[in-house]
């Protein structure tokens, strides 16, 4: 399973949704469907931006989970 770890970053960079949303130029609802795990892909670009505005790496937000393992 792929999980996001978007709210970790943010609390990291002590960044909220809203001011995530305005620099990445996604709407609140999107977001927070990538935030609680919701989401069923992500394009490149969208990733890209989220890594600069948070400035941090791919590895950083998208983590795999062996379910099997848990």
């Amino acid at each position: 399973m792929i999980r996001i770890n978007l709210d970790v970053m943010m609390a990291k960079r002590k960044m909220s949704l809203n001011q995530l949303s305005q620099e990445v130029g996604l709407t609140l609802a999107n977001l927070s469907i990538l935030k609680n795990n919701k989401a069923k892909a992500i394009r490149f670009t969208t990733l890209d931006a989220i890594c600069r505005a948070l400035d941090c790496r791919v590895e950083d937000i998208i983590e795999y989970v062996d379910e099997r393992k848990e």
